[in-house]
């Protein structure tokens, strides 16, 4: 083959997962690198802007409870109001995180090690904003949130197994607890390598508590394989069954533009976009702060963007045959809400916005060159 075919051809094949050479011993000493050494400059100002953010964050809760809901719109037990946006977007994204890993270890793609840490630990915190806020936006009061649990209080007034929002606190709660457990046991690892790479009694004491029972004999690394194949075996049909029941929320009600049969199929690929996409919001900041560049490298950049471009075309063929199915059905509440309320009430600018940066944005990425930019990645991730 001549030099120019040999050039086209190696420009075709996927960039390495590793960049430079590295083995097994680097690796380790690279990573554990941020562990072992002192907070950069300007770790101690995001941390002071964290835990101011979250104080602001349990302040809003304590209005939220003496206000009881009045301050987000909900006069009754019955509606969720301004509690229904936080709740899908915290538990879609929740969600997303576990799918991202669980199913990329079920099909054996090597390239998951790279990105599994962010998803999983963006589920946990997900998981955990959502939890409160699908208990607490039903009843009149967040303190009333016992309700939703399955015993013979005082009153003897069961919960009411056949509401969907029932549904959703066993779901999401069996969910959070299987994420959690999930992200540990990927964990263990990560724990016993800092076990093994410290020379201190302490730490290793403190890390060996955390990661007990793996060694570096073969036959308790096969065991660790199994269950965690056998966790993410059980965590991937558990997030489709919790977007079923979540999607059972809108499609059981009356409410015109929700009471429809196409929220199920695209219950699970919706917030799949965007939860890839707040995976590399994050980690192409941390990419470049961290000096990550030779472990995630534009091949994971890359695929994350094709993942990215499939669901949104999932998504855009949803919303196609949400507005179909109201055209087909003839029911004048649907074609009202799809064909009028929507793209020409007072929150037009919002459905525009959506369908903007769910449909058009992520159709950029049939570039190559838009996958392998980072600021047109980025800003792409960002919409």
């Amino acid at each position: 083959m001549t030099k120019s075919a040999l050039d086209a051809r190696a420009r075709l094949e996927p960039p390495r997962l590793i960049q430079g050479e590295h083995d097994d011993g680097t690796l380790n000493k690279t990573l554990n690198d941020f562990v072992w050494r002192a907070p950069p400059p300007g770790w101690f100002t995001l941390l002071l802007i964290g835990m101011a953010g979250t104080g602001v964050l349990f302040r809003r809760h304590l209005r939220h409870a003496r206000l009881r809901h009045r301050d987000v719109g909900q006069q009754h037990p019955v509606g969720w109001a301004f509690g229904i946006i936080n709740f899908v977007w915290w538990i879609g994204i929740g969600h997303a995180g576990t799918l991202i890993s669980a199913i990329l270890l079920l099909f054996q793609q090597k390239w998951r090690t790279s990105i599994n840490r962010f998803a999983e630990a963006m589920t946990i915190f997900a998981g955990h904003a959502g939890r409160p806020v699908s208990r607490s936006s039903t009843p009149a009061v967040p303190g009333f949130a016992y309700w939703m649990f399955p015993y013979r209080p005082v009153q003897s007034v069961w919960p009411q197994f056949k509401s969907p929002l029932m549904w959703t606190c066993f779901a999401v709660s069996t969910y959070f607890t299987t994420s959690l457990l999930f992200w540990y046991i990927g964990l263990i690892p990560d724990l016993a390598s800092l076990r093994d790479a410290t020379y201190s009694r302490r730490p290793a004491a403190f890390y060996g508590i955390f990661a007990p029972g793996l060694a570096r004999q073969r036959a308790s690394l096969h065991h660790y394989k199994i269950a965690y194949l056998l966790l993410a075996g059980l965590a991937t049909p558990l997030v489709l069954s919790v977007h079923t029941i979540v999607s059972w929320d809108f499609a059981l009600s009356i409410l015109p533009g929700w009471h429809t049969p196409s929220s199920r199929p695209t219950s699970w690929p919706a917030p799949s976009s965007p939860a890839f996409a707040m995976v590399l919001t994050l980690i192409i900041p941390a990419r470049r702060y961290m000096g990550l560049s030779t472990v995630v490298t534009e091949r994971h950049l890359d695929n994350m963007a094709k993942v990215m471009l499939c669901t949104g075309l999932i998504v855009s063929y949803g919303y196609l045959m949400e507005h179909f199915a109201a055209w087909y059905s003839g029911n004048l509440y649907e074609e009202h809400v799809f064909f009028f309320h929507r793209p020409r009430g007072p929150y037009a600018w919002a459905y525009f916005t959506q369908m903007f940066c769910n449909v058009v944005v992520p159709q950029i990425f049939w570039l190559r060159w838009a996958r392998r930019n980072i600021w047109t990645l980025w800003v792409g991730a960002c919409w």
